[in-house]
This record gives structure tokens, sequence and C-alpha cells, in this order.
């Protein structure tokens, strides 16, 4: 067991990562943009969503950042482990 946990090495990821924040984000807007209303079907929900879908990536949607690495490092820095090499 000892030879494998040398071999792992562990990342923190905190509960409010950017991975969670992009999906919050994208639900959100989904949300606004079109399940803002009562939708009698399921079959018309999922027709919407797709159609939202379809149009947002067609559009090349993206998120713009306002947090920096250095923002981060300054937030952060006392979750990270000192000079791992992994």
């Amino acid at each position: 067991a000892s030879t494998l946990l040398r071999r792992v090495c562990f990342h923190y990821t905190p509960k409010h990562a950017s991975w969670l924040n992009m999906a919050e984000i994208e639900i959100g807007i989904l949300t606004r943009q079109c399940l803002n209303r009562r939708l009698p079907s399921q079959q018309l929900l999922r027709r919407e969503v797709d159609a939202w879908q379809t149009d947002r990536n067609a559009l090349r949607r993206t998120i713009e950042w306002k947090f920096t690495r250095q923002d981060a490092d300054h937030k952060l820095g006392r979750h990270y482990v000192s000079k791992l090499t992994c």
C-alpha cells in the first residue's frame, strides 16, 4: 500500500472549483433563456433545451473569467501543497 501511495499525487479541489462554477453559470443561463416558463410536455422541454444548446454551441458562447491566477494564489494559497513533483 505504501508503494502505491507514493505513486499517487493528491490535488486539492475546492467545492467552488471553476468547473462547478461553469456548470452553475450554464444552468443559470439555460434557466433564464429557456426554462423561464411552464412547458406542458417532456417532449417540448427536450426540444427547447436541444434547440437552446445547438444555438449556444453554434454561437461559440464562452465564459469570461475575472478570477486571475494571482487572485487564486492570494485566496487559495493556503490550500496548495508546497513543491510536490507529480
